[in-house]
């Protein structure tokens, strides 16, 4: 199995280093470095220890990250940030699943471990919120949907459809992830303190991930989007309409909010009823696009047998 080592940089000249001979340790020489244009020795560190470097176009972790998966051609890519926070010594719990075939999709659960020594008490909060919020959303048993610690088969990583340039990229692969059928699972990691600055702003990462999450919903589940719209709706009416109700026995009559709680409560059906017609039409299409890509993987495969 032919594995590529992607790490994302960004001014990590402390880190680097230590980062590409962990892996090099464990007998990976296929490393590839893609950095954002660092201002300090990362790059010339990187290629002095023998990882092919490339200089990304755009900016932004997923931008970046998008970009090589163009680039990389592996059997399985492994993602790892380039901060020092995972431990190269950890990657075969990555790539065990996979090589068992019991997973397309394996991501480091850093959350399963109490050596988290990297979170701050507000990093571990919002963690945890956004992630309860990404199983409420989707009803899926994920963790640690922000691990920047990532194995992916090749039909993963080519098929995925990625647009999100921020650190919204991890939601973003898992998302695509289960929306196309493939196989996710989460092993426990180690995840130690960075070294050098952090990149990432809780607050405000926090809440552009928080609006991934629900927004990334219209390619996983159009009817569920359309459902927390409606029933959002529906409860706004069923609110007013208590609160005219309940001046109405006080001999008040609101008439205009009445009209109101009424436009609330049947546009909240109408949207639920729109959501449940999209995903009905997306599950076929769904189904349809997993049939295509099944007899396109057996088509590929039998001509591997022939040759």
């Amino acid at each position: 199995m032919n594995v590529c080592i992607l790490i994302p940089t960004l001014n990590e000249e402390a880190n680097i280093g230590q980062v590409i001979e962990g892996f090099i340790r464990q007998g990976f020489t296929n490393i590839f470095v893609i950095d954002g244009r660092s201002t300090d020795r990362t790059r010339e560190i990187a290629e002095r220890m023998g990882a092919k470097v490339v200089i990304q176009t755009g900016r932004g972790k997923g931008q970046a990250i998008r970009e090589a998966f163009g680039m990389i051609d592996s059997d399985v890519v492994v993602i790892v940030d380039g901060d020092g926070s995972y431990i190269p010594d950890e990657v075969g719990r990555l790539l065990e699943p996979i090589k068992r075939g019991i997973a397309d999709h394996v991501a480091g659960d850093r959350l399963a471990s109490f050596e988290n020594g990297a979170f701050t008490k507000l990093n571990l909060f919002g963690n945890k919120v956004l992630n309860f919020f990404f199983r409420l959303v989707y009803g899926v048993d994920v963790h640690d949907m922000l691990s920047g610690y990532r194995a992916l088969t090749k039909k993963v990583y080519k098929s995925v459809e990625l647009r999100k340039a921020g650190f919204e990229i991890e939601t973003e692969l898992t998302v695509e992830t289960i929306a196309k059928g493939y196989r996710i699972m989460e092993v426990p990691i180690t995840y130690k303190k960075r070294g050098g600055k952090a990149k990432l702003h809780p607050l405000k990462d926090g809440f552009k991930i928080a609006a991934a999450i629900y927004g990334l919903l219209k390619r996983y589940s159009p009817g569920r989007y359309f459902y927390f719209i409606g029933s959002a709706l529906i409860f706004a009416g069923i609110l007013m309409g208590a609160y005219v109700v309940y001046e109405w026995f006080k001999d008040v009559s609101h008439f205009l909010l009445a009209i109101l709680t009424a436009l609330l409560i049947i546009s909240g059906l109408q949207v639920i009823i729109f959501g449940m017609m999209s995903d009905f039409l997306f599950r076929s299409n769904t189904d349809l696009r997993k049939e295509i890509r099944e007899i396109r993987e057996e088509i590929r495969w039998s001509g591997r047998k022939e040759t």
